[in-house]
């Protein structure tokens, strides 16, 4: 699947099942509050 630059993330254990898809922007913010234990995420 071409998702021209998106990130798509689905669940490992159904993996054919539907898929998030976010901005590389969007997806790096998310990662980055995970790790700096923002509320909210």
């Amino acid at each position: 699947m071409n998702l021209l630059g998106l990130v798509a993330v689905r669940d490992s254990k159904v993996p054919a099942g539907p898929a998030l898809v976010v901005a590389p922007a969007q997806w790096s913010a998310f990662l980055s509050g995970l790790k700096d234990g923002t509320p909210g995420v």
